[in-house]
């Protein structure tokens, strides 16, 4: 097994800044990169906001936020993340998008480095395939946000090797995390069950059966859920929604996964949830205030 003391993390954005937050806080050195130097600093700038509230709330020291701060580096140009131990993109889930990554940073890769991906829907084997060293590649999929969420699902692919899944699983448990196994088809454990549901409870919505807050209410106060499901899609992104939806729809070829109209119109608005501040809700005013 790789004994992992840098991690490089590919994405400044809500997961990939959550990534490096608690893989800082977790003891290794980490180096941040992004598209644009404006994209890091804005990811490092809400790591220190997210870690100054874990230091109010008593979560953390004032001390172990200082060190994790100062262990987190920016990377602007990608191939720095070649030197490091282990390399977790956690880029949009757009699986091109991910392949042109793992193409353009397999040349600068230490003989030794490990690949994980984030991505919270897309065969790992297609992604590994991208790269120089499908056998030690794996999905690492943390959930959002990764700060408070303790899970990590572990995904092999077909030509994962054994010291490259338990380094993984050594690595998620070293961040106090629990993990969870699960096999390399569309959208694995959690969002083969989630979103789907989030995708019916537009459909919900769409055909007139109940009203954006009769909808999660329903859901909050009937399956004591803690957010709605229509709450929950604007918090993951509509995008993000629509994305997972389409890779179960073209991957398992079956009718029950077809993306929602009203969802596929919300994203060409570019009514995308609480990123842009308007989906399911307008999150505008002080309160959020259904959009249907």
């Amino acid at each position: 097994m790789v004994d992992i003391k840098s991690v490089g993390v590919i994405g400044a954005g809500q997961m990939g800044s959550g990534i490096a937050h608690v893989v800082a806080l977790g003891g290794y050195d980490v180096l941040l990169h992004d598209v644009s130097a404006e994209r890091i600093e804005t990811g490092l700038a809400q790591i220190r906001k997210n870690m100054t509230r874990q230091v109010a709330r008593g979560i953390i020291t004032q001390e172990a936020m200082d060190a994790g701060i100062a262990r987190i580096k920016s990377a602007p140009e990608l191939q720095t993340i070649g030197g490091t131990d282990l390399a977790i993109e956690a880029a949009t889930e757009n699986e091109e998008v991910k392949k042109s990554i793992f193409k353009a940073l397999t040349p600068h890769l230490g003989p030794d480095t490990l690949l994980a991906s984030n991505t919270s829907s897309i065969s790992i084997t297609r992604l590994g395939a991208a790269s120089d060293r499908p056998g030690r590649f794996i999905g690492l999929h943390f959930m959002n946000p990764v700060p408070l969420m303790n899970l990590v699902e572990i995904i092999r692919g077909i030509a994962t090797d054994a010291p490259t899944y338990e380094t993984a699983v050594n690595f998620a448990k070293s961040l106090g995390k629990t993990t969870a196994n699960a096999e390399d088809f569309p959208a694995f454990i959690v969002n083969r069950v989630l979103v789907p549901m989030i995708n019916e409870a537009i459909y919900t919505l769409y055909e007139g059966v109940g009203t954006v807050d009769a909808i999660d209410t329903a859901l909050k106060l009937g399956a004591n859920h803690p957010m709605g499901p229509l709450e929950l899609g604007d918090f993951i992104g509509l995008d993000t929604v629509l994305s997972i939806m389409n890779v179960l729809y073209e991957g398992l070829a079956d009718s029950k996964y077809r993306p929602c109209p009203l969802l596929v119109k919300y994203v060409e608005a570019g009514w995308l949830g609480r990123k842009t501040d308007r989906g399911f809700y307008d999150y505008r005013g002080e309160v959020p205030i259904p959009t249907r």
